[in-house]
């Protein structure tokens, strides 16, 4: 049965009184926090069940699963992590997959930043106060920036201008706040609602970074919900990849 139709053969369930609404606990990447919320809305008044939602980086969020967090569901920013869950046993291979595929861009609030020269160009130039990237060690967006920095030949100055963050939520706040110039975020954290940007933005060439690839999984403590598995399900719903198609991810 494919996702689709799985999903609706189990909303038509619930909906005669077949399944109990329930309450589904999910770890979810940072970078995705704005679809995901969408996500969930559509999905809960579909269904009747709760979605509770935990935002952090793939890299905190993945130590937790690690220590007996309790989520059923793990969407990670990319495949290491989801990978290494599957090999430990936390999580049955069958359920997963990439459900976006992200954009990297180099960002700033004013409209204009990158009107008079592109995004390797400023970086080249250093003429900037700071720049922000999520930590490369806990954030797969953090990685993506540190590789396409690798790659134009750029290091960070004895000035230290570059300003970690967390994860790519508090890197996009360093950015907003008006504390640095620019900042390595998502695609999708400057998207608004109705698919139009915010700011301006250098789309980083794909060849400069590994694929963001984003893998969901059901964890161990999911294996026995409905609930759970209807919640991935609803993930590859048409319904669902419109929505994540509009904040800039590309979906199958």
């Amino acid at each position: 049965m494919s996702p689709v139709r799985f999903a609706l053969f189990a909303f038509s369930l619930l909906a005669t009184g077949g399944l109990k609404a329930d309450t589904i606990h999910v770890a979810v990447a940072s970078n995705f926090a704005a679809p995901m919320k969408e996500i969930a809305s559509a999905f809960e008044q579909a269904t009747a069940h709760k979605v509770v939602l935990s935002f952090a980086s793939s890299g905190k969020l993945f130590a937790q699963i690690n220590h007996g967090a309790p989520f059923e569901i793990f969407l990670s920013a990319d495949q290491t992590k989801p990978n290494a869950l599957v090999a430990a046993g936390l999580s049955p291979s069958d359920s997963q997959f990439t459900y976006a595929v992200g954009t990297l861009v180099l960002w700033s609030p004013a409209p204009d930043y990158f009107q008079a020269h592109a995004g390797d160009e400023i970086l080249a130039s250093g003429k900037f106060k700071r720049l922000a990237l999520a930590n490369p060690r806990l954030a797969p967006y953090g990685a993506a920036a540190a590789q396409t920095l690798e790659a134009l030949g750029i290091k960070e100055s004895p000035d230290r201008k570059w300003i970690l963050g967390e994860n790519i939520s508090q890197t996009y706040q360093f950015v907003v706040s008006g504390n640095v110039d620019l900042g390595f975020v998502a695609l999708s954290q400057v998207m608004t609602g109705d698919g139009a940007m915010e700011g301006s933005a250098w789309r980083v060439p794909e060849e400069l970074y590994e694929p963001v690839r984003q893998d969901a999984v059901l964890l161990k403590r999911g294996e026995g919900s409905a609930a759970a598995r209807e919640l991935l399900a609803y993930l590859r719903s048409p319904e669902a990849i419109a929505i994540i198609r509009r904040y800039g991810y590309e979906a199958d």
